[in-house]
């Protein structure tokens, strides 16, 4: 379903965050001719009030008072995951349309729910997966027919922290399950390999401690998966932060019967039966920027935007699987889906 246009020449935005990414949306916004951030909610006043005074906003204090703020076209959603689900519900029940960083929820079922309710009110939501927009991601989808038919991928994000910050991207309850607050290690492969048959998965956590008001924190995570695609390709997926990490890694690779393609950090290579040769891979600035245009774009033309939520959702019920798996030790299957973006008849 595609949300009715905005019947105005410049789009008005509320935004609910003010931390890194929150400003790279205002940057991005006062980069739009067509496009104005009206009014933002954080987490403090004074951060908030600070924030809003650079982009000439108004600032509120609470994120209930800026979804329901009169004259306001979409909310941007870009603060804790955990909280994502419950501003996402109330901006679409205040008929506004939504803009939500990944995850768009922390569970598969209230993410359907999500998407249930935009097409009941006629409303945009858009997940934002910007990994799909970078250049290592466009290289791998240009380069991908060049090794013939793949068999196998793998995709390895570590980060070394030390020591390792006291944030809510270290706390399991705040930030998620690691492939579901990292939902893009898995929204990546299934973009470019189609449906998951099933999962295995493990995870590990070191360093626990509790806050004083029982949040649970962690010094270091490190998850393994295995996927099994629906098409028999197999792929490894392993995602790693904090202390005792040693060495930073950012490495994807797919192999294929007619060659190999090698993304390491921003280099990539292609070899086979000729031999090894560098591919050119397109920046991963501006790619914050490159979604909002999108957006704004989509709600005055409808141009069609890079993404759907129900790909989104889709990778959300993939990486609930692997919870499941890591939490039971066992293979855990993945539904079929029967239509969209990822079903068997759109990918054979």
């Amino acid at each position: 379903m595609t949300a009715p246009k905005i019947q105005s020449d410049v789009v008005r935005v509320g935004l609910v965050g003010t931390g890194f990414v929150a400003r790279l949306r205002a940057d991005a916004l006062q980069g739009i001719p067509s496009a104005q951030l009206v009014a933002v909610a954080g987490h403090t006043t004074a951060e908030t009030v600070a924030f809003a005074d650079q982009y000439n906003a108004l600032a509120l204090d609470r994120w209930q008072d800026l979804v329901t703020y009169d004259d306001l076209d979409v909310i941007v959603v870009c603060h804790i995951n955990s909280e994502h689900s419950t501003v996402v519900a109330a901006a679409l029940e205040a008929n506004r349309h939504v803009v939500v960083e990944y995850p768009l929820a922390l569970s598969a079922d209230t993410a359907q729910a999500l998407l249930t309710l935009a097409q009941a009110k006629q409303r945009l939501l858009h997940v934002e997966h910007i990994e799909l927009l970078g250049g290592t991601h466009r290289a791998l989808k240009d380069n991908l027919a060049a090794v013939g038919l793949p068999f196998h991928a793998r995709y390895s994000t570590l980060a070394p922290r030390r020591p390792a910050p006291r944030t809510w991207t270290y706390c399991p309850e705040l930030f998620g399950f690691p492939l579901v607050g990292a939902l893009s290690r898995l929204h990546r492969l299934i973009d470019c390999f189609g449906p998951v048959a099933r999962v295995y998965c493990q995870n590990h956590y070191s360093g626990l401690t509790q806050s004083p008001d029982g949040m649970t924190g962690y010094s270091t995570c490190l998850c393994t998966a295995q996927l099994t695609f629906a098409s028999g390709l197999i792929a490894e997926v392993v995602y790693g932060k904090g202390e005792a990490l040693w060495e930073a890694r950012r490495r994807l690779e797919v192999m294929g019967n007619e060659g190999y393609l090698c993304f390491e950090g921003d280099r990539g290579t292609l070899t086979d039966a000729q031999g090894t040769r560098s591919l050119e891979v397109g920046s991963r600035r501006g790619l914050f920027a490159a979604d909002t245009a999108q957006v704004i774009d989509h709600l005055l033309t409808r141009q069609a935007l890079y993404c759907t939520p129900e790909a989104s959702l889709y990778t959300l019920q993939v990486a609930t699987a692997a919870q499941r798996s890591a939490a039971t030790g066992q293979v855990v299957d993945v539904a079929t889906p029967q239509s969209g973006p990822y079903s068997p008849a759109l990918n054979s």
